[in-house]
């Protein structure tokens, strides 16, 4: 099964291109989404994270604006954090890919916004990297809630930058000439991997 990593800075619109992999029948595994889940009431983050953090539960669920008060900027407690949630996350991926490949699926998409900043790229078999130029990721991120230019700064700055990730990737889906434009590049990107499995496979045998 051939792993394909989708990564991109922040508010370069990686979220809306893992929809169109979806669309064309590519499972996706979003590890926001699977920290989403480990933080609700019942998830399986909530118990660690009241003894590691305690200010930052509310009414049984992680409040993820006050975790990111309590972290930002701390790399004392971001390794910390990081200690309770990659194992969680880890296991939550595992289980996604025993179950794509018991539906016979030829490749899966994984979707993680800190896929270089973690090693992540040697883990996966492909990288596909979200793009946009910085004043098109700027105008996107200040418009969501709650964010500040002081925020997205730090934010910005302990990410690998674009024009790196960009050199890095395989392929680089470019998302500021519009929804259409993106999904023909998505389109292109899944036809170049058909039939990529098997010459993965064998590689990883020599």
């Amino acid at each position: 099964m051939l792993l394909i990593g989708l990564t991109g800075s922040i508010g370069m619109g990686k979220s809306e291109t893992a929809k169109m992999f979806s669309r064309l029948g590519v499972p996706v595994y979003d590890a926001d989404a699977a920290v989403h889940a480990l933080y609700a009431k019942g998830g399986a983050a909530v118990a660690p994270m009241a003894d590691a953090f305690p200010h930052v539960i509310v009414d049984g669920a992680v409040d993820r604006q006050a975790l990111s008060r309590a972290v930002l900027g701390l790399p004392d407690e971001m390794k910390k954090l990081e200690a309770i949630v990659h194992p969680l996350v880890g296991n939550a991926q595992l289980e996604f890919l025993k179950d794509a490949k018991a539906a016979g699926h030829e490749a899966v998409l994984l979707d993680i916004p800190l896929l270089y900043e973690t090693g992540g790229e040697n883990r996966v078999d492909v990288v596909v990297v979200v793009s946009a130029p910085f004043h098109i990721q700027e105008q996107r991120v200040l418009a969501r809630p709650n964010m500040d230019m002081a925020k997205f700064a730090a934010i910005h700055a302990k990410q690998v930058p674009d024009a790196e990730k960009r050199r890095r990737a395989d392929f680089v889906i470019d998302t500021d000439k519009g929804l259409e434009h993106a999904f023909e590049a998505v389109k292109a990107v899944v036809a170049a991997l058909k039939g990529r499995e098997g010459k993965v496979l064998a590689a990883r045998l020599l």
